[in-house]
């Protein structure tokens, strides 16, 4: 018994010192990191984590749900894509064919209504909110240096970052992509609770506006910008510009870094479901119309569309390219295979969301998923 209760002690004594210990180092973060994902078994974030989250409710308005097309699931999944949805664990699969639900399923327990995270798909909304900022002279134009938002990027090169080296990643900064380290500046701003503390800690270590990195601290960054800019927390702009206008059916959720710091982790963390998240993909295929009425300047959206960089093909301002089979697709996508994929000239959107994609590729690069869903979908049409 007094063997137990040494033990006890020393276990409690070396518990307060590894407390104690992240405090000091600043690594506080990694409690809740512990508490929200690694004691639940997993490595990185999934896809209801942002139940363990604070979020900010964003309401839809009027909903507008899509029609069914007149062919509405006449067709069942090829035994390819259901093998994948299988494999990879798609939660909901979506074909919309001239602006109707051609197709649509829902696996796992989730169905049309679930919100799961959007992950990096996020990139894309608040890469439009910066064009509805533009549009409403918020902003003055992609070339507005970010130091006249943020007083903590005006010296040295980072005086030179541009809000359009924001939305097109390219803003030199030291940011280092790495979901699965602990340790990493990724890791340290999903469960830090100050995120505007840790995105004014970055340094610029390129020349900004020079090539695409993969960033997702751009994408953080350029909402502070547009925060200050606007005067608006992002949440209520984005619930305002598009959430209520484009006809949403139900409310989301949009992740904080704390209720007290009031910050969205704008890279990220949107909980919605596939209909709605493919409501973006339908402005954008429209050219910022919606129902007759311009929501955003087509010429910034047809700027978003395409490459900033001839050596970065694959990714313009919030959006990524891939031509497939002689067809140009533009798409958000989300860390764990979330895509909103679209087709403009065949008027075709196709939405997946689900546990994990792929595992053949690292980060910011196109996973076989993506083609298999494109291909899938379009054998399943062709039927």
């Amino acid at each position: 018994m007094k063997f137990l209760k040494k033990l006890l002690k020393v276990l409690v004594v070396l518990f307060a010192l590894l407390i104690a210990t992240l405090y000091i180092t600043d690594t506080d973060y990694l409690i809740k990191a512990v508490r929200t994902i690694y004691m639940r078994g997993h490595t990185t974030a999934f896809l209801d984590d942002y139940q363990k989250f604070d979020n900010q409710v964003i309401e839809n308005g009027t909903p507008q749900p899509w029609p069914n097309h007149k062919d509405y699931n006449s067709v069942k999944e090829t035994s390819t894509l259901d093998k994948a949805n299988k494999d990879w664990g798609t939660i909901a699969y979506v074909i919309i064919k001239n602006d109707s639900i051609w197709f649509e399923n829902y696996y796992d327990g989730y169905n049309k209504d679930s919100k799961t995270n959007s992950f990096s798909m996020a990139k894309s909304y608040v890469s439009g909110l910066m064009g509805k900022a533009l549009m409403e002279g918020h902003i003055k134009s992609l070339d507005q240096p970010v130091c006249d938002f943020l007083p903590a990027f005006c010296d040295g090169d980072a005086a030179k970052m541009t809000v359009g080296d924001l939305s097109s990643m390219a803003s030199g900064t030291n940011w280092d992509e790495a979901y699965y380290s602990p340790l990493s500046i990724t890791t340290r701003a999903y469960f830090d609770d100050d995120l505007q503390k840790v995105m004014n800690g970055l340094k610029v270590v390129t020349q900004p506006g020079q090539a695409f990195k993969y960033s997702s601290g751009d994408t953080q960054m350029l909402a502070m910008v547009i925060e200050k800019a606007t005067g608006k927390k992002m949440y209520n702009y984005l619930e305002e510009s598009f959430w209520k206008p484009l006809g949403s059916e139900n409310s989301t959720l949009w992740q904080l870094d704390s209720e007290e710091d009031d910050l969205v982790k704008a890279y990220c963390c949107i909980a919605s479901n596939a209909k709605d998240f493919a409501r973006f993909g339908k402005l954008y295929k429209d050219h910022g119309k919606w129902n007759g009425k311009q929501i955003l300047d087509s010429a910034f959206v047809a700027k978003s569309l395409k490459p900033r960089f001839a050596a970065s093909p694959e990714y313009g301002y919030g959006w990524w390219r891939k031509n497939q089979n002689g067809k140009d697709f533009v798409m958000m996508r989300g860390h764990l295979g979330q895509y909103v994929i679209v087709q403009p000239e065949d008027n075709v959107i196709i939405v997946r969301l689900g546990h994990q994609k792929s595992p053949d590729a690292g980060v910011g690069i196109f996973t076989n998923d993506i083609a298999l869903y494109i291909d899938e979908a379009y054998k399943m049409m062709e039927n």
